[in-house]
């Protein structure tokens, strides 16, 4: 089964987030655990914890169907000292908090060099970061997420991903979150039947099918190559529809969240249905 949701809302406590998933007819969802422009954030309540649970079980979604976003300040390839302690503290305290929540995945940008350091020395200071929160923490598996490769941010190549994964001593617990907008401003076409299969097959050959443990569903707003991470609604930018089409109809794809974080949330629902309506 496909599992198709979007990045829902926390407002009022992390517990509405099942709710708001339900709400659109969502079977998968996104959500930050905190807020996701502050370092720090007050502790999860007992009651929070337990509300979060129980919502989850009543809208029908599982926690392998949940992918929870780590903030936007954190830089797990930071160059500088002080910015890298701060990022790995407050990457630490995001695992954690989706061990309290019983969720098994944390996904999250790989990190930026910031013209300070390498592309080799970035790589290599994420996967030690990785490494250093696995040790700390059971039962969550650390999501890369493939990016559009603005600025000096890390991730847009699959050759980057495979290099942090290789350095990673734990392999069981660590994943990919392919993004479809960010694979098409990285410079991976997948508008086509062709092309879509040469890209998965890229992404088979340097990283592994079996790495695939979520999906960003996103159309794009600059074109191909563009290396310009902007989302736009399904069927409204450079993608269109068929590359959703592909992926509704492809096994590869079977029991991972899949989840919107397109434009607009007032009509998440509708391209939720629309999704759905291109399988088979």
């Amino acid at each position: 089964m496909k599992r198709i949701g979007a990045h829902v809302s926390t407002s009022g406590g992390v517990e509405n987030a099942p709710l708001n998933a339900k709400e659109i007819g969502a079977r998968a969802f996104a959500l930050f655990t905190k807020n996701q422009r502050q370092w720090k954030a007050k502790p999860f309540t007992i009651e929070n914890i337990e509300k979060f649970k129980q919502n989850c079980r009543d809208a029908g979604i599982m926690p392998e169907h949940i992918l929870p976003h780590d903030s936007y300040l954190i830089n797990l390839g930071h160059p500088e000292k002080e910015g890298l302690k701060k990022s790995r503290e407050a990457f630490l305290d995001e695992m954690q908090r989706c061990e309290q929540l019983g969720l098994l995945m944390l996904n999250f940008h790989p990190g930026s060099h910031l013209k300070k350091i390498s592309v080799e020395a970035c790589l290599k200071r994420i996967a030690e970061s990785i490494n250093i929160a696995l040790d700390k923490t059971t039962g969550v598996m650390a999501v890369l997420e493939n990016t559009a490769g603005q600025g000096t941010n890390m991730g847009f190549r699959f050759e980057h991903i495979a290099e942090i994964i290789h350095e990673v001593k734990d392999k069981t617990r660590v994943g990919v979150c392919l993004d479809t907008c960010h694979t098409f401003a990285a410079g991976y076409d997948i508008r086509t039947r062709d092309t879509f299969e040469t890209t998965m097959k890229e992404f088979e050959r340097v990283v592994g099918l079996k790495y695939l443990r979520g999906v960003h569903l996103n159309d794009s707003k600059p074109d191909l190559g563009s290396h310009v991470d902007r989302h736009h609604s399904i069927g409204k930018g450079k993608l269109g529809v068929e590359p959703f089409r592909f992926i509704m109809n492809d096994s590869r794809f079977e029991e991972i969240p899949m989840v919107l974080e397109t434009i607009d949330a007032t009509i998440w629902a509708e391209e939720i249905k629309l999704l759905y309506s291109l399988a088979g």
